[in-house]
């Protein structure tokens, strides 16, 4: 089973019914914008060293406008359907699972969630078992949350068994007060990433400590 390539399939053939103009979760950017962004992370090198932020994101910002304006959309989505480049570090084996299987569930929702009426997706034990293993990092991408956090999951019961580590919660950020965040493992991977906007998840704690980590 390969999760990265379900998702990346998915997310194209919704990119071919979307087209490049319709709107997404990821502020300022159409579909046109997250193909863009999907081709240069797989496929430049040398521009995807910012794509994460840091000294490199102008340049790679650039990068990213210029391969939208100068590449017709579908070259864009086939692309991004064929995978990674035979010389890309993420053909090789087991990388791209271990790269983009996160990467690309979350772009398929930005797509989904952009446009109203959307409805959470059922997906797989085995999917939800995926992300629920991805979401340990989180405890980086928390660390600077105002409150401690713990994320529990609620489609399981304990006990069920869950991938490795604690079955159906764990502690993301060790500080108080904290607050426990609760959804399935789906929600709160996009909660996790900032799609908190569109992230059905529910939040227990004291109402400041909510509060605190709501405005955060």
């Amino acid at each position: 089973m390969s999760y990265s390539r379900d998702e990346r399939l998915a997310l194209c053939a919704l990119l071919d019914e979307t087209g490049p103009d319709a709107p997404t979760l990821c502020a300022g950017w159409t579909t046109g914008d997250l193909a863009a962004h999907l081709v240069l992370r797989e496929r430049r090198v040398d521009a995807a060293a910012g794509v994460a932020g840091g000294p490199l994101a102008g340049y790679t910002a650039r990068a990213q406008q210029r391969l939208r304006d100068r590449t017709p959309f579908p070259d864009l989505v086939r692309m991004i359907r064929s995978g990674p480049p035979r010389l890309s570090v993420m053909a090789l084996p087991g990388m791209d699972e271990r790269a983009n299987s996160v990467e690309y569930f979350v772009h398929h929702e930005d797509a989904r969630r952009g446009a109203p009426g959307w409805e959470p997706r059922e997906l797989s034990r085995g999917e939800s078992d995926m992300l629920w293993r991805r979401l340990r990092l989180a405890r980086f991408m928390l660390r600077k949350a105002p409150v401690g956090v713990e994320l529990a999951r609620d489609d399981i019961e304990a006990g069920q068994g869950g991938g490795t580590g604690p079955d159906y919660r764990f502690t993301a950020r060790n500080a108080t007060p904290a607050v426990t965040v609760v959804g399935s493992p789906a929600e709160l991977t996009l909660w996790v990433t900032g799609r908190r906007a569109a992230a059905r998840v529910r939040m227990d704690g004291t109402e400041a400590a909510v509060s605190k980590l709501a405005a955060w």
